[in-house]
């Protein structure tokens, strides 16, 4: 595997201050690789040790384990971890929360001398983590007047078109179907009289970060997406959302509509076959995967590192060298 350029990351003079975050698209090994370096690196940095930091934004719910690929207990090798099960079912997540407890979790882990590793998939809540951003307010008046509008025939369309002329840089930034972001865009417009691209993260960090991303041949990571959507159903994931469902899950504004979740309810309902839901999962999250390659293709301070399943070269052990190296550059 080739060296990849660390010549823009940042030198420090208290490396075990540097936070570390493993990103890239669903279903790259980011967990493992997580565990790998809080395990490793400590002792490297002058850390006692390592301690992970979710960046999943489904993974702040309780019971929802599997959907999620939430690492069990008994395999995250004593390694606590941070936002994870924080949140009921009943509740909705909220990045600035998450910004605001997330960064608390980072700063005890500093100050017991250890090594803060994040580690997920959510684009956003990564950015609002890592980087230098302010969350504008919310007006609950407001936002459940855009929220009715998008459930009326052709809402959400409507409201994405508003977006377009309002803010076409969001509009382009945003999935013409995601009716929850668009909401969100369009009552910062309103509530700031600004463009909510304004508000978007800079590429800027808040603290001193390196961050790494796993990158797989496309056909190779959709082939280990088939594989673990598969699992997930032989483990149980319609079993793990009908208890859910019994909890409240179908009548939640984010966590019913979740991919798994909204083909399992769809099982549950009869609606469809556990192989369509497989089919249906697989499809979305390969989508999903492309999307975040493309978000996180922006970021000029990400170091990619290459995997592949052909090759010692760019085994997951050959990763975790990589990544070690470019984490220890830093402090030379």
């Amino acid at each position: 595997m080739e060296m990849p350029n660390t010549a823009s990351l940042p030198r420090l003079a208290q490396p075990s201050q540097l936070i570390i975050a493993v990103v890239g698209p669903t279903a790259s090994g980011k967990s493992d690789l997580a565990l790998d370096l809080a395990q490793s690196l400590p002792a490297d940095m002058g850390a006692h040790a390592g301690e992970l930091v979710s960046a999943d934004a489904l993974q702040l719910y309780r019971g929802m384990d599997i959907g999620t690929a939430k690492t069990p207990i008994e395999e995250r090798r004593g390694i606590p971890h941070h936002q994870i099960d924080v949140l009921e079912i009943s509740d909705e997540a909220s990045v600035a929360s998450y910004q605001r407890y997330a960064r608390a979790d980072i700063a005890q882990i500093h100050a017991r001398s250890n090594l803060a590793v994040v580690a997920g998939g959510s684009g956003l809540y990564q950015r609002a983590l890592l980087d230098q951003i302010d969350f504008p307010g919310t007006d609950p008046q407001l936002r459940k007047r855009l929220e009715e509008e998008s459930c009326q025939p052709g809402g959400v369309a409507a409201l994405f078109h508003r977006l377009e002329e309002l803010d076409p840089v969001s509009a382009q930034r945003i999935d013409a179907h995601n009716a929850r972001r668009i909401i969100r865009a369009l009552e910062v417009i309103e509530l700031t009289g600004k463009p909510y691209s304004s508000s978007m993260p800079q590429y800027m960090y808040a603290a001193p970060t390196v961050m790494l991303a796993l990158r797989w041949p496309m056909e190779e990571l959709d082939q280990r997406i088939a594989q673990r959507t598969r699992l997930m159903f032989d483990q149980g994931l319609v079993e793990e959302t009908r208890e859910l469902d019994r909890l409240g899950l179908r009548h939640t504004k984010t966590a019913a509509k979740a991919t798994g979740y909204a083909q399992a309810l769809a099982v549950i309902d009869g609606d469809m076959t556990i192989p369509e839901a497989i089919d249906s999962v697989a499809l979305a999250t390969r989508q999903l995967a492309r999307r975040q390659v493309k978000w996180l293709r922006r970021d000029p301070r990400i170091v990619w590192i290459d995997r592949s399943v052909d090759g010692a070269t760019t085994s997951a052990e050959a990763a975790l060298q990589t990544a070690r190296r470019v984490v220890l550059s830093v402090l030379q």
